[in-house]
Order: structure tokens, then sequence, then C-alpha cells
């Protein structure tokens, strides 16, 4: 959506009608918030226009703040850098990686001092872009996303996240504060190999997958993998199975933080039953909430264990480890006939920072690495870009079934958001709830309350 002006409220609403490209600006001037419309209007632009070209900006430096650290991840940023650096030598890039963890961590904090970087990559949640929004730390891309045709580029389902009401209320609306390079869907990698030696295929359904799970452990191997020491991964394991029991609507509402879900219903409940009984068979190795994420699948690229569920920015790390035996589905479906539902989205969106002295400059750089060649560059890097991914699809290998999984999960089933944007606090309750549900120290009853209690803290509210 697109809003700015100097003098009276104006209000851009997209209309989407039959996908990207297929869009409508209706412009609405004059009208105080929430007269003739529910939509928040946008604040006033930053100024009048905006330059587009870095060639005419003078000498600048652009501290950027990214944790584009893993892997593949690395490749592609390091790659496009060098190649904006060299299109626009004026223009010093200052870059400072971190991994996830820690960006989470000092973001908030850099945000507030003297050193705050130009961009940053800032997590779509509510507890930090929603937090930075609502601390006018961000400043609204409206007018960027207008000179540089981002509104007809990006669908919007991807910009519907990265967007927030100027207030920090609304979730999904309002205005665009940050870009993705990169679409995520998660699911199963597995090891081509150990699955055929133990004489099975990819499952069907979800019952098939199930059965799987007890008949490779009875066959003394283990079926699943996880490192959850950090907290947030086991998020990614819970959000699909989930998707198993939750109506795709309830779980989009929750993880918005938008009325109409209920974290102590009979599916939610079911959902931490089956995550708690998998662990209580030994379907998991047994130190997961002791085990750090990336060691884990460094342990799974090197032939432990049979399935990891995880998302798709691990697909270089693993395919460079497994080769050939690297295999990825999505999760399979409750009916044969039925598409998948799973966790998935997009990656951090870049975001430039109310503090720049450059916000043309920061702009602009997130244009390039967000553009058309860039998307190029990311997927043979071998990531997931977020456009253009059925054209940019690898020939063969577990890239091309990562891909084919997120176009079966796009058309025919459910991607649902990430389970921690729901609240401000709720990475930390909804970390902390599965780390107790793994462990047995919480019933599923008990996991869905403590929920249900942040959630509807902030519903009220």
């Amino acid at each position: 959506m697109k809003g700015y002006s100097t003098r009276r409220p104006v209000r851009w609403t997209r209309l989407m009608a039959g996908g990207v490209g297929a869009a409508l600006l209706v412009l609405t001037v004059g009208c105080a918030p929430g007269v003739g419309t529910t939509e928040t209007t946008a604040p006033a632009s930053p100024r009048a226009s905006v330059n587009t070209d870095p060639a005419t900006m003078g000498d600048v430096t652009l501290t950027i703040w990214d944790q584009e650290v893993r892997g593949g991840q690395n490749d592609e940023i390091t790659a496009l850098n060098a190649q904006f650096q060299a299109k626009y030598p004026n223009i010093k890039l200052d870059r400072h990686a971190q991994s996830f963890d820690d960006l989470q961590k000092t973001g908030r904090l850099v945000l507030t001092g003297p050193d705050a970087p130009d961009v940053i990559e800032a997590n779509n949640s509510r507890s930090q872009m929603g937090a930075f929004v609502t601390a006018k730390q961000l400043v609204s891309l409206d007018p960027y996303a207008e000179a540089y045709n981002w509104l007809d580029r990006f669908p919007q389902s991807v910009l519907k996240l990265s967007s927030y009401s100027t207030d920090g209320k609304a979730f999904g609306s309002g205005s665009l504060f940050g870009l993705p390079q990169v679409g995520e869907v998660v699911g199963f990698y597995y090891n081509k190999a150990k699955l055929a030696k133990l004489g099975l295929s990819v499952p069907a359904t979800w019952a098939d997958l199930e059965a799987q799970l007890k008949t490779i452990k009875d066959a003394g191997e283990t079926p699943l993998v996880l490192g959850n020491l950090e907290k947030w991964p086991a998020i990614h394991v819970f959000g699909p199975l989930q998707g198993a029991h939750t109506p795709a609507d309830e779980i989009t509402n929750l993880a918005l933080g938008n009325p109409g879900g209920d974290w102590t219903d009979a599916t939610n409940v079911a959902a931490a039953t089956e995550l708690q009984d998998w662990m209580k068979a030994g379907y998991f190795n047994s130190d997961v909430n002791g085990a750090a994420y990336d060691d884990v699948v460094a342990k799974f690229g090197k032939g432990t264990g049979v399935y990891f569920l995880g998302g798709s920015w691990n697909t270089p790390t693993i395919e460079a480890a497994l080769k050939g035996d690297a295999g990825f589905i999505a999760p399979p479906p409750v009916e044969a006939s039925a598409g998948p539902s799973t966790t998935g989205g997009t990656s951090l969106p870049f975001a430039v920072t109310s503090a720049s002295k450059n916000p043309d400059a920061a702009a602009a750089y997130i244009n390039f690495i967000t553009s058309d060649e860039a998307m190029k560059v990311i997927a043979d890097k071998g990531n997931l870009p977020v456009l253009h991914a059925s054209e940019l699809a690898p020939a063969s290998g577990v890239g091309k079934e990562v891909y084919a999984a997120y176009e079966l999960v796009t058309t025919k089933g459910h991607l649902l958001p990430y389970l921690d944007y729901a609240t401000p606090t709720f990475s930390d309750t909804l970390g902390a709830a599965l780390q107790d549900l793994i462990a047995a120290k919480k019933t599923p009853a008990e996991f869905g309350a403590a929920l249900q209690k942040d959630y509807g803290d902030f519903i009220k509210g």
C-alpha cells in the first residue's frame, strides 16, 4: 500500500486481481483515519520525491547489518555487494554480518544508539519490525515502492508480511517497511540412501509419515534430528504438525496476532500432543533441547538421522554435505488429494532505519539486492529467490526438489506464517513453551494455555 503527502492525508490502496502485475492503485485524499474506510492512513513521506540514481548521490558510506552468514546466504550477499560497489564506486558498503540470534538481540539495542546502521534486516515479527515501527525507528518505504515499481514486481502475499500500520498495531496492511530476497518453506530433508536401505519411499500422507517414523526407530535409526538449544528451531517443527491438525485460516490469525484463533482448542492441543508423543517414542535425538541448530544440521549432513524438519535456507549446506543423497519434500498432507500446509514465507526483510542520513542510497541498495537480476544470483548460490522461482529452479539436485515443494505449497496448499510473529513477546513465550513441551515439563493443554494467555492478552490490548 502506498501513502504520502506533505499536507493532507493521502491513501493509496492496492487492489489485487489475478496475481502479480494485476493491481489498481486507488487514491483517497483528505479522509480522516477511520472515516469512510478501515485502512490506516500512512504517514507523510520524508520527501516529496526520491533520488533513484546512486551515481548522483555523492560519496556515501552505507552501514548494513544482516544475518546472511550461512553458506549460500553469505555467498549471494557477498556477490551482490561486490556487484553494487563495482557499479557504484561512490557508495561504500560497511557490512556487519551476524547470526540470526545475535541480530535479534543486538538489533533492538543498536537502533536506539548513536551507531544505528542505514540498513538492517528486521524480523517481520511484532517483537522486531512491529516494535521498530512503533518506536519510529524504521522509514516507510512507500515512496520507494512507487519509484522502484515494487508494488507490481512483488506479489501482495510477500508485501503484506513486511507491512504495518504506522503505529505498529495492524500487521499485514498499512505501509511497507522492508523487502526480502528469499522465499522460505519448511519441509523434510531426508537421506535418500538411508530411506532406500530401509525399503521406504517418501510418504504420500501424514499417516504414512507417522508409520515410517516407527519403522525407522524399530530399525535402530534416529527418525528425526533437531537442535533446539536456541528455542526457535522447534517452532519450525511444531508449525507443520499444527498444519496437519488446525485449519489454515485459524493458524494465520494466530500467527499474525489477529483475532479469531484459540491456542487451547482441540486441534492445537492435538498438534502439541503429537509432538510430545514423537519425543516420548524416541523419534528425535535425545539431546534436542541441548543441541545447537547448526551443529545438528552438520551432523545430519554427515549421516546422522533419516529426516530433518527445517527451513529451505539449509539447502546449500545439506546439499554440499550429502550431495546426491539429499532429498526434500513438503510435509505430506492429511489426505493424499489435498495440498500440504506448512510454515514458510520470506527471509528477513531489509529495512531502512530512521537514523540513516542517506535513505535514498539505502533504498537503492535494497532495490539492487532484490532486483530481477539479483534473483538469478540468489538462485545460482543455491537459495530460493522470493521472485521468479519457477523460472530459476535448478535442473537437478535437492534444490530442484525444494523449488518444487515451494511451488506445491503456494499453489495447491497453504504457506503458513511463522508463529513467532504473533505478539511482541510471543517468540520468547512459544520458544520456552516448546522446550517445556519437548522435555515433558508441560502437558499439551498447559502448553496451549501458556500461548493463549500471551495471544489473548495481546488481542484484548
